[in-house]
């Protein structure tokens, strides 16, 4: 028996129009990120997708893309479950800094090393490899039980807790990952095998 898991990163932001630092800071969706958020409810819709339990993080952007998403498939009072174990990565003391102005204050060498690297955290935040270590043991407990049951899971959330997941289920390194980029409203469809393996992935992108 196979389950399927849905990972969507939530729609535009106000703050990535505005190139700010978002982390934990509970900003919106923009008239665009709402408009990517039905797409990718389209797309699945398109593909006959019915879930039988969503998960979203604490953060508002991706509470409304979840819902978005299930408005559009037909399930709006389908059951779902928040958790911060799901959030964006912290960014501590670049939260809500411009990453111009943040290029400015630390040198653009400082600031790509602390948005690029697995494991080097900004100060006061958190590293990619930090955020890992909230979001699999969440997914283990939480989520992959229903996806094992032969059941469809959503989980709309961000782009590195998503990473997190992606890099686990991908078998990536630290490396790799963080050069992965997440685009927003995109679905990103996992069939797993009963012993927890990827038996195949599709990215609904265009």
């Amino acid at each position: 028996m196979s389950g399927t898991l849905v990972l969507v990163r939530h729609g535009q932001s106000e703050w990535n129009l505005k190139n700010l630092f978002t982390g934990w800071r509970d900003v919106d969706l923009t008239e665009q990120g709402t408009a990517e958020a039905l797409t990718a409810g389209q797309k699945l819709k398109a593909r006959g997708m019915k879930f039988d339990i969503a998960y979203t993080s604490a953060l508002i952007r991706a509470q409304k893309t979840c819902q978005h998403i299930l408005d559009v498939v037909g399930q709006s009072d389908l059951e779902t479950i928040r958790d911060q174990a799901l959030n964006e990565r912290d960014y501590g003391d670049l939260s809500g800094l411009n990453k111009d102005d943040a290029r400015k204050k630390w040198g653009e060498e400082q600031v790509h090393i602390w948005r690029r690297s697995y494991d080097i955290a900004p100060p006061g935040g958190e590293s990619l490899k930090d955020t890992g270590a909230r979001v699999w043991p969440y997914y283990l407990h939480d989520v992959q039980p229903h996806v094992l049951r032969g059941q469809t899971v959503l989980v709309a959330a961000h782009g590195n807790s998503l990473r997190a997941l992606i890099m686990a289920l991908d078998g990536k390194s630290g490396e790799e990952i963080v050069k992965l980029e997440l685009g927003t409203g995109v679905p990103v469809i996992y069939k797993l095998n009963a012993d927890s393996t990827v038996a195949s992935k599709d990215v609904l992108e265009g």
